[in-house]
């Protein structure tokens, strides 16, 4: 009879353990860095990174679902630009074409599910369109 509690409370201990160790996860230890923080207006490719910010190890395996770029940083968030994912041979790395019609700072913002995550990752990164 003792023996079964000393194994029944082990079981319980490892599984406690196990849900702590799942449940320190949270989509804000995940962002979006921006790798081309300056691009020529027009015709350009963004590449960005999703990172864990705990172990800086590139995601790359993460749904995009939400991406939109505009011009809001210069109070012109009615500006948008055309979006669309490319592939990137990178791991964790995503990139996006885009033809930006002018100079200035561009919000770039993506929405993802991380694989095994609950929430979403969501960031708002700033490019800026330069000659």
């Amino acid at each position: 009879m003792q023996r079964s509690s000393l194994r029944a409370a082990a079981v319980g201990v490892a599984l406690l353990m196990g849900m702590a160790g799942s449940a320190l996860a949270d989509t804000k230890d995940y962002e979006f860095q921006l790798l081309d923080k300056e691009v020529k207006p027009g015709a350009a490719v963004i590449s960005v990174k999703l990172v864990h910010k705990p172990s800086g190890r590139a995601i790359g395996d993460a749904v995009i679902f939400a991406k939109r770029i505009d011009m809001g940083p210069e109070a012109m968030e009615g500006m948008t630009a055309p979006l669309e994912a490319v592939t990137s041979t990178e791991p964790g790395v995503y990139r996006f074409k885009t033809d930006l019609g002018m100079e200035g700072k561009w919000a770039l913002s993506l929405g993802a599910k991380v694989q095994g995550e609950t929430g979403t990752v969501e960031n708002k990164l700033i490019v800026k369109a330069v000659q």
